[in-house]
This record gives C-alpha cells, structure tokens and sequence, in this order.
C-alpha cells in the first residue's frame, strides 16, 4: 500500500512543473490545474508499482502527458484572435461582441515558470523561450501527438526512445512527427532572436513609455512606440489589428477615455513583459480589468495581448480593486500598461 506521506515528500517537488507542462499542452491554466489533480491521482494509485527504471520526474511527466493527450482529444484547440482569421480592417468601428464560448489561450502566471525552476534565475530566464506566447499559440495548431513530441524533445529534452515509450510508438515515429511538427512551428512562430528580453535596460525604458502613453492615454505616443507591423489582439473578442496606424486609431477610439483612469501594475507572464491594468469605474474605484502580455522587439512594441478577464487577476497575486493614490503633483507617472476596451 501507498505511504501517503511518502508519495507527499517525494513526488510534490515536481507539482510545479508539470502545471507548466500540462499549460503548454493545453493553452489554459484550469485545465493544466485539473489535469495535474488527475496526473497525482493515478501516481498514487500506481506508485508501489513504480520501478524506478526511469527517474521519477519522467514517470510523472509520462503520465501528464497521456492525461493531456485524453484531455485534447475532448477539446478544440485554444487559440487567440489572431489565429481565427483576418485582422479587423476599421480600427474606427466597435469590436464587435465578445466571444465567449471560444475557449481563448489563457496567459501563465510568471510565478508559475518560476516555481517551476525553484526559483533559480538562470534557469529561468534559459526556459523562456519554451512559454512564450507566441510558441503556446503555435502549439495549438499541432494535432496532440506532434504537440507532445515537440515538448518532449525540444522543450524538455527528453531522447527520442523516451518519447517514443512514453506514446506507445516508435524512434522512427517520433522522429517523423517531430520533423513535421518543427516545420509547422517554423511557420507559425517568430524567429526566437526578434523576441527582446524584459530585462534588457533598453527594453525597460521603451516600456516606461509605453505605460506613460497609456496611463495619459496618449495615442500618439503610443503610436511612435510601435513597430511598423504590430498587432493588437483583446481576447474575448475575435476581431485584431494590424499595423501601427490600425492599432493607435483603435486605441483612440475605443481605449483611451483620459489621463489616469487606468492604472498600471507591472507582472510577468509567458517569460515576456506584460501588465495589469485596472480601470476607473464611475463611481472612482480602480478595478480589476485585464492583463497584458507585450512582444517586445529592438524596432518598438511588436505585440500586445490584452487578455480581458478580470478572473486573473488572482492567478498572478493581483487585488481585485486598487487603493486611492496619493494626490498627485506632477504627471502621471510610468510604470505599466495594459491595452483594455472601454
């Protein structure tokens, strides 16, 4: 019989990353929760049966990964506007309605990536590019199986003979799906090398002044920051834009309302720089209104992802309603943004 307490010390280490894990499978984080609830379920059922011909660590990423292969086969993929079809063409018009019966990405919590790493720095910054968003996005077009192969071996690093024992198939097999699934991705993700990294001091002050052109609602500001081809995606709504024009003309006419109803926190999600934005409601109270996840390039701010579900803010150890600022004496100052519909 299983010692509960054993099973406990040894195998709850490891909760950490296969929530990632099962994330980049799956493109949410409720069901990356509910699934790793399934993975320790069957862990424990099974553990005095485990025989230690592979570590641990695989043992339990071979049952999150067959977890998550049933799940998909249950589910659609979870995509994000721009993924669904052509960006809007009037940036001038509503958006239209939100959609939410479309299972959206969801974004992940840098707290996440970091516990799963043990809080060590160097690991974490060296597993950014397995989380960001473009990549999770990406994923999503990939039927489960070259999904789970392409995890595996380049994100994980695991031999093609693991994988192949962990699918029930074979070498060859995995190395077919891999090759297939390596191609796909080359077309639907951005070369790893346009992608800036949020420390970079250079970064840093471009997003200074991006916060400050949203937190004065400042279009034209906002406008000399982007790239020529940058995109704005908000789901639960389908409709995107594209280009620097589009994207500064919307948020004109539908973001911005005037200096200081938003206000800015900064966190961390995808392994990129992203944003809370809470907004002024009539009645003068901060709330809880979206998170955004920026692709920050050397040309400018490349792509903004405003994720509108005020149901995250909790998933990233955000207040659901800010506190009055002190009265303020100089302009508002920068430090976040977040792109988010009136």
């Amino acid at each position: 019989m299983t010692d509960d307490g054993e099973f406990v010390r040894l195998t709850d280490p490891y909760r950490a990353e296969l929530l990632v894990h099962c994330y980049r499978m799956l493109g949410s984080l409720d069901e990356a929760e509910d699934l790793v609830q399934e993975v320790y379920l069957r862990a424990w059922r099974s553990f005095d049966r485990f025989e230690g011909r592979a570590s641990l660590r695989t043992w339990l990423h071979r049952i999150a990964t067959n977890v998550c292969l049933t799940g998909l086969g249950a589910r659609g993929r979870r995509p994000l506007p721009s993924g669904l079809g052509a960006p809007d063409s009037d940036p001038d018009l509503s958006p239209g309605p939100i959609r939410p019966e479309i299972g959206w990405l969801q974004p992940l919590p840098g707290g996440w990536a970091d516990a799963a790493h043990g809080g060590d720095p160097a690991a974490v910054v060296a597993s950014r590019a397995g989380v960001r968003l473009a990549l999770i996005a990406a994923l999503q077009h990939l039927p489960a199986r070259q999904r789970a192969v392409l995890i595996l071996r380049d994100v994980l690093g695991w031999r093609a003979a693991e994988v192949a024992e962990t699918l029930g198939t074979s070498t060859v097999a995995v190395k077919s799906m891999l090759q297939r699934a390596r191609e796909q991705l080359e077309r639907l993700a951005p070369q790893e090398d346009a992608v800036a990294e949020p420390g970079d001091p250079d970064v840093r002050a471009l997003l200074d002044r991006y916060a400050a052109a949203f937190e004065n609602a400042d279009a034209a500001a906002l406008a000399e920051l982007l790239t020529r081809d940058a995109i704005l995606e908000m789901p639960p709504y389908a409709a995107w834009f594209a280009g620097r024009g589009d994207v500064a003309r919307f948020a004109a006419a539908h973001i911005f309302t005037g200096p200081g109803d938003m206000r800015l926190l900064p966190v961390s999600a995808n392994g990129q720089p992203s944003f809370a934005a809470y907004r002024r409601d009539p009645d003068g109270v901060h709330r809880a209104h979206c998170v955004q996840v920026l692709t920050a390039s050397a040309g400018g701010v490349a792509g903004i992802t405003a994720f509108l579900d005020p149901d995250l803010f909790p998933r990233f150890g955000l207040p659901s309603v800010l506190p009055s600022p002190a009265p303020a004496t100089a302009p508002v100052p920068s430090g976040s943004a977040a792109v988010c519909t009136r």
